[in-house]
């Protein structure tokens, strides 16, 4: 259920997707492998961006760095090449080397002429630090996780505290994945863009929903012991528009946006981290011809862009808080949902 329909929170002005989610850029799908089991509170998400094969099939894409305290694998080559070339998967920190192997097997396995005939494989990793409720320093992700979260990639995911998302904390309160999109129009067709986010960053006192500062409000329920901003937000940015490298760069910078109008201030311990990717046109690994038909968007109407790109990126984390439940940890510790706030009656 979306958060404007269960919580009145209206998010921008633009036209929503009939799920309100990444996926409805057709082809884009997201699965999750759960790891919740007291002292164990994290897992793996995946993101498919279109449902064949991405190595020979590529789309373009690009990253941006917000804030670069983050250990995400694969950005030097997107930003290079300007393509993206296997599904994009997040996990804990500890966790991003396990999941790189496990997705290059994934890719092996489809792939028999990686490194054989052809070149490497840049598998893409993502990661946020869920060491406060998750007993991080075991490494309890396994590859059998990854293939997990591949093999359950769909368009109506679940979101919240689900998948990477399990031990995730943002503004204090509990975290994880949120999605929104938004439709937009160009020459008189309708288009999507859509945001997914893995939300583990920001303090309770600036937390923001449609406008309003709400932490005064929710301070006494809460009972959120005071914090620093850290632990990150990765932010994928999907389309199904066409564009170039270079704006797709653009309209990763527009992230910070909606960021900041939840509340974030992007600390220094926090790693803002944002790809971006289009379905609109595609790169094929063997091309038949020297020169490909590739379109773009007029620069003269991107702005319409950059405010879908805002508008999905706020809810996305908005989404990401009212859909998680608290989660109780490593050590006792209880973190609380938003979701669990609102409906608490105020003092």
């Amino acid at each position: 259920m979306g958060i404007e329909s269960r919580w009145g929170f209206r998010v921008g002005s633009l036209p929503q997707g009939p799920l309100n989610k990444i996926s409805d850029v057709p082809g884009v799908t997201v699965g999750h492998c759960t790891l919740a089991d007291g002292e164990v509170q994290t897992g793996v998400t995946a993101l498919l961006p279109h449902p064949g094969d991405t190595f020979h099939d590529k789309v373009i894409a690009a990253s941006h760095v917000i804030n670069g305290f983050g250990k995400t694998i694969g950005l030097v080559q997107i930003d290079e090449l300007g393509t993206l070339e296997t599904p994009i998967l997040f996990t804990n920190t500890l966790s991003v080397g396990t999941a790189a192997t496990a997705l290059v097997k994934y890719m092996l396995d489809r792939c028999p002429d990686i490194c054989e005939t052809t070149g490497s494989v840049n598998p893409v990793v993502c990661e946020c630090n869920d060491s406060g409720l998750n007993d991080i320093r075991g490494l309890h992700v396994a590859e059998a996780d990854v293939f997990a979260a591949l093999a359950d990639c769909r368009a109506d995911f679940a979101e919240g505290a689900v998948g990477a998302g399990r031990g995730m904390r943002c503004h204090g309160l509990k975290g994880g994945i949120g999605s929104s999109s938004r439709v937009v129009e160009l020459d008189g067709q309708a288009y999507h863009m859509g945001a997914l986010v893995l939300s583990n960053h920001a303090q309770f006192d600036d937390l923001i929903i449609a406008g309003v500062p709400v932490a005064q409000r929710l301070a006494q329920a809460a009972q959120v012991a005071p914090h620093e901003d850290k632990g990150s937000i990765i932010t994928i940015l999907a389309t199904d528009i066409p564009l170039t490298h270079h704006q797709l760069e653009r309209i990763a910078h527009r992230a910070i946006v909606g960021l900041s109008r939840t509340g974030s201030y992007c600390g220094n311990g926090s790693g803002e981290i944002v790809i971006a990717f289009s379905t609109g046109n595609h790169i094929p690994h063997y091309p038949q011809a020297d020169l490909l038909p590739l379109r773009a968007v007029a620069d003269t109407k991107i702005n319409l862009l950059f405010r879908a790109v805002a508008e999905c990126v706020e809810e996305s984390v908005l989404s990401s808080l009212l859909h998680a439940e608290t989660v109780t940890g490593r050590g006792g510790l209880t973190v609380r949902s938003l979701a669990d706030l609102l409906t608490t009656p105020q003092p």
